[in-house]
């Protein structure tokens, strides 16, 4: 399986071939959606991720967790 590094240097080469003459094939097009989406994906996870190591301080003094708050809601 390829790195992120790799797949976004991927991403970039078949961005720049899509503004060719030639443009991309109908293979090309299905591999770029398919990587936009596995990057997109992964900047989800990992703002989630940081999201949910997120603790706030209450005017009561008391610290709630919003990972364990809100886990399981997602919102869309």
């Amino acid at each position: 399986m390829a790195t992120m590094e790799e797949k976004i240097k991927r991403i970039n080469e078949l961005y720049h071939k899509s503004k060719t003459p030639q443009g991309l094939t109908k293979e090309e097009k299905e591999e770029q959606a398919a990587l936009r989406r596995d990057y997109i994906n992964s900047i989800k996870a990992n703002v989630r991720s940081q999201l949910n190591n997120v603790s706030i301080e209450q005017e009561d003094g008391s610290i709630v967790n919003l990972g364990k708050k809100y886990a399981g809601k997602q919102t869309h």
